[in-house]
């Protein structure tokens, strides 16, 4: 193999590609995230964040919080409630359930650190490790100190639950380009 050979990438970051290319299928007007649930070093599903099944799209006016994101009736971090899109965290562990593909023991990949929802059912439906690539932080709700504490309560229940680093600078040079919207 020649210096100039490209780097294979880790399993690790192998994972993380996945869940790079499934955010690409995201149509969320906001953030979009890709997800991917690992078990034994297999991909078993992926996910994206976007609206149910024979919903229409974000960008088709499917989500209400979506089509009024120019408006001031949701600032940043409001109106969840009213937001019909599945989290692509959730939309990988249910299309494990969906096609019969157990998550026991599994691993999860996402782009984007989980939701408080997402670690509840990330938990309760026996991953027991998380790698995610962007931080997240919640906005200022009603009850700050609470959230944190049982966030870091769920959390602390994985065996694994960490900020992944991509070392490689292609693969960084990707995120990067990705995140901004160019193209590569």
């Amino acid at each position: 193999m020649s210096a100039d050979a490209p780097t294979r990438p880790s399993k690790q970051e192998y994972f993380l590609l996945l869940a790079l290319a499934a955010r690409t299928r995201a149509d969320c007007l906001g953030r979009r995230v890709g997800a991917v649930v690992v078990r034994d070093d297999r991909v078993i599903s992926t996910g994206y964040n976007g609206t149910p099944i024979g919903m229409p799209n974000c960008s088709e006016g499917g989500c209400h919080r979506c089509a009024n994101r120019e408006t001031d009736a949701y600032p940043a971090g409001r109106g969840y409630d009213l937001c019909i899109c599945v989290h692509a965290e959730q939309n990988a562990v249910l299309a494990a359930a969906r096609f019969g593909q157990s998550t026991l023991g599994a691993t999860l990949y996402t782009t984007t650190r989980p939701c408080f929802g997402c670690l509840k059912e990330s938990l309760q439906a026996g991953l027991t490790a998380i790698h995610y690539l962007e931080d997240w932080q919640p906005s200022p709700g009603e009850d700050e100190v609470a959230l944190a504490a049982q966030y870091a309560a769920l959390r602390s229940r994985f065996q694994t639950f960490a900020q992944a680093t991509i070392a490689d600078h292609r693969l960084a040079r990707l995120l990067a380009e990705e995140r901004l919207g160019s193209e590569p």
